[in-house]
């Protein structure tokens, strides 16, 4: 099982930035595809942004454009960058790995308006 530890959420104003980390507990992560998924209160889990283990990237429409997913397998970490931040981007962003279907815990992201 692979753990995955997620960090650099927090509060930031609308047009902000962040950048998210996902850190993951073992070497398997170079030949995982990894994704980010986020959920808001009172709604489902959905997705974000996913990467390749070759580095060919995916977006959901609401945040191509804005955000861009990055990955460096050295470090077993995948990153969330987060520019022009919108209100309705608040929400708990969760890292995935699609070979280990498995998740981190979660890191909260506040866009105050």
């Amino acid at each position: 099982q692979v753990q995955l530890v997620e960090s650099g959420g927090g509060l930031v104003q609308a047009g902000g930035s962040l950048r998210l980390s996902c850190a993951a507990s073992k070497s398997i992560f170079s030949s995982s595809a990894m994704g980010w998924y986020r959920q808001a209160p009172g709604k489902q889990r959905e997705f974000v942004a996913s990467i390749t283990s070759v580095g060919s990237t995916n977006y959901a429409g609401s945040v191509k454009g804005r955000f861009a997913i990055s990955r460096d397998n050295a470090k077993n970490t995948v990153y969330l960058q987060m520019n022009s931040l919108k209100p309705e981007d608040t929400a708990v962003y969760y890292c995935r790995s699609y070979v280990s279907n498995s998740w981190g815990q979660g890191t909260q992201v506040t866009v105050s308006s």
